[in-house]
């Protein structure tokens, strides 16, 4: 059957090694950056301090995210009630002038952490591509509870499968197991 145009299929090829312990993957995943090898993805129950440098991850920009759309909404905020106040609707209140700055202050505070974050969890969801009803995938089941999986992708013909599941396993991998995904590029 011949190819449609723009519908190339591929397929990944991904070796992946389950762990008891954090100490482990860690080590591993340490380990198969410094031989060159493709890391995918590590999963794990909770959060491993040191895994993001483990991995070589760029630090995340959502920090930027929140301050640049915090800062926006604390500017649209100040804008709109300097134009209400002095301009469209000025309101003699006690003598005090329509522009009081000082006054805008707590509603600028709570609109910009508002709207900082509001933008930061949009973003991360935007992102990591979580949206309602998405189905997560489990390489397994007891990822959620105490095990630890390392996900290496062959990248080239060089690639030996035997030889990187002894290596993961001279790691400590309790169970080493080959996958191959197909999908569309």
């Amino acid at each position: 059957m011949p190819k449609r145009s723009g519908m190339l299929d591929s397929t990944r090829r991904l070796l992946i090694g389950i762990f008891e312990d954090e100490d482990g993957v860690l080590a591993a995943t340490r380990a198969a950056r410094a031989r060159h090898l493709n890391v995918v993805d590590v999963y794990a129950p909770y959060a491993i301090h040191g895994m993001d440098r483990a991995m070589g991850l760029e630090p995340s920009r959502l920090p930027w995210v929140c301050f640049l759309l915090g800062l926006s909404g604390a500017a649209a905020k100040v804008w709109f009630e300097y134009w209400t106040t002095a301009d469209n609707w000025p309101v003699n209140v006690g003598g005090k002038p329509w522009d009081s700055l000082p006054a805008f202050v707590p509603i600028t505070f709570e609109v910009m952490v508002l709207f900082a974050g509001l933008s930061t969890v949009f973003a991360f969801f935007l992102v990591s591509r979580l949206w309602p009803g998405r189905r997560s995938r489990l390489i397994d089941p007891r990822i959620t509870d105490d095990r630890f999986a390392l996900v290496i992708e062959q990248t080239d013909a060089a690639f030996d499968p035997e030889e990187v599941s002894r290596f993961l396993q001279s790691h400590n991998a309790v169970r080493v197991e080959e996958r191959v995904e197909e999908g569309r590029g």
